[in-house]
């Protein structure tokens, strides 16, 4: 635990040592909701609900939509069109995050009255989600090119993944070994449209899918997710 903790450190002085290279941007001209491009799409917005490990709703999430940059939707789309024909559909957790929902994290986990969710990290405390880098000051989700989702069939029936979106738990790796063959062929279809589609994954949340070559990479985006 050590380990990962400073490693931790690491990742989070190396944002503070990059931020005067990044910068925040409140344009949403390049940004357009999933369903202008996929309209069979379902959606679970969590962070617009309380649905989620803080048990209340995040700022700068007015509205339960999802927005992406148009370069990682229409990439979206081919993934979609992948699946489509394989018999599933996309359900949606989260798309494009508001800094100041970023902030909002960071200002939650530093709360000691406040636990939130517990069922989200069940056998961690707290103090876990920043030493196992669960909860970071920056975030992919805020350039714009990240989406975090799952499989349904088309008539919106479960498909089992063997866990569920921001379970801080070592279940949500995805090579992690204690799944049945169904949860592993599940979650393997998924993400080989993604990766075909032209995303990479995260080893920690096999939910968790970034376009490789994102339009902004640099660029923090503030503003709110309204209709």
């Amino acid at each position: 635990m050590k380990k990962i903790f400073f490693a931790c450190l690491l990742i989070m002085f190396g944002f503070l040592n990059t931020s005067f290279a990044s910068q925040i941007s409140y344009d949403k001209s390049d940004f357009a909701p999933v369903y202008t491009v996929i309209d069979d799409a379902a959606y679970d917005i969590r962070y617009y609900s309380s649905n989620n490990f803080t048990g209340k709703r995040i700022n700068g999430y007015n509205a339960p939509i999802a927005y992406m940059t148009k370069e990682s939707l229409k990439a979206l789309s081919v993934a979609a069109d992948d699946l489509r024909k394989q018999g599933y559909r996309l359900l949606i957790w989260d798309t494009y995050r508001p800094q100041k929902a970023v902030d909002n994290f960071v200002e939650w986990i530093n709360n000691p009255n406040d636990d939130g969710d517990k069922t989200f990290y069940p056998d961690l405390e707290k103090s876990d989600l920043l030493a196992g880098c669960y909860i970071m000051a920056k975030s992919g989700h805020s350039r714009g090119s990240t989406v975090d989702l799952t499989l349904i069939k088309k008539d919106g029936s479960f498909v089992d993944m063997g866990g569920t979106f921001d379970l801080f738990s070592e279940i949500s790796h995805p090579g992690y070994k204690k799944l049945t063959r169904e949860q592993k062929k599940n979650r393997k279809i998924l993400h080989d449209a993604m990766i075909k589609a032209g995303f990479k994954g995260l080893d920690s949340e096999w939910w968790h899918f970034t376009l490789k070559n994102e339009p902004y990479p640099d660029t923090y985006f503030d503003f709110n997710v309204d209709r």
